[in-house]
């Protein structure tokens, strides 16, 4: 995820970072300039169409639907950026829920043991969800010491969870937790599911293709008709303005297709393996 200085606009005006859809536009950007002045020259110079000629009514229709259009793009981004903050509030619930957890048992368990097992478990779940969303093989180093073993082909971050679980369990048939305790803590182990679904409910439900498709295909007949009508009143100028205005059109729907899967690796994405990281930290230093 970018880190950056909000209120540092000279930063974001003159500096082109990596991530910027200017870059990833320009190629297109460039065919978009050449034709805009292929149709310039022979609207104005090859055919000579007068000011009175029907294709300068053209700019009416451009009216009209850059207001739909505007409509449509204003949607798929708010849309795509409720997912990535869906997914920003699942990973906050994870790190409160493993803080509460290892709060809990600091105080339950009495063994050096048991609680470095906790110790070593707990953090493990956010790296394997880190993992298994975003399609990453997991070392078995990790689970030497807990005996862990994860099978890649299934669902790991369940087999993290069972194995807490079973933990737990084991330890109230030995009688070294209560009934009540194990209901205490009961909730926080449930939540790590509940998170885990809601991020694969996330990754695993994109924006219907019949939807995303039709946006790439309005914008583009769009930009391609500009040109015919603004010609008569801007000319040649015609060109700069409609690689503009492809610009700020194409660049809405690259940053909410980039936003829409928070959990892959674009520079944008959220920075689930920093979250992981400082979870396996505090979690340390309670237990």
């Amino acid at each position: 995820m970018v880190n950056y200085n909000p209120k540092d606009w000279l930063t974001f005006i003159f500096k082109f970072h990596k991530s910027d859809t200017f870059r990833q536009l320009l190629p297109m950007m460039i065919v978009i300039g050449v034709y805009s002045a292929t149709i310039c020259y022979l609207e104005i110079s090859y055919w000579k169409l007068s000011e009175s000629s029907h294709v300068k009514n053209l700019t009416l229709m451009h009216t009209t639907v850059g207001f739909v259009l505007s409509l449509l793009l204003a949607y798929r981004t708010n849309t795509a950026y409720d997912r990535w903050w869906e997914g920003r509030k699942a990973w906050g619930s994870l790190v409160n829920n493993s803080r509460n957890l290892a709060i809990k048992l600091s105080a339950i368990l009495s063994t050096d043991a048991d609680r470095a097992f906790f110790r070593k478990a707990i953090p493990i779940y956010a790296s394997i969800l880190q993992k298994h969303l975003s399609n990453e093989e997991s070392s078995k180093v990790l689970f030497e010491e807990l005996n862990l073993q994860i099978d890649q082909h299934n669902h790991r971050p369940n087999q993290v969870a069972k194995a807490l679980f079973h933990k737990l369990n084991s330890l109230y048939k030995s009688e070294k937790i209560s009934g009540y305790q194990l209901m205490v803590v009961n909730a926080e182990l449930q939540s790590f599911t509940d998170v885990c679904g809601v991020c694969e409910r996330i990754k695993n439900t994109p924006i219907p293709y019949s939807y995303s498709a039709f946006i790439k295909k309005f914008i583009f007949f769009y930009i391609m008709t500009l040109p015919f009508g603004f010609v008569f009143s801007l000319g040649y100028y015609v060109v700069p303005v409609v690689i503009f205005i492809f610009y700020v059109l194409a660049s809405l729907e690259l940053i909410a297709e980039e936003i829409e899967d928070p959990f892959g690796g674009d520079a944008n994405d959220l920075p689930t393996k920093k979250i992981a990281e400082n979870i396996k930290k505090q979690v340390e230093e309670l237990l």
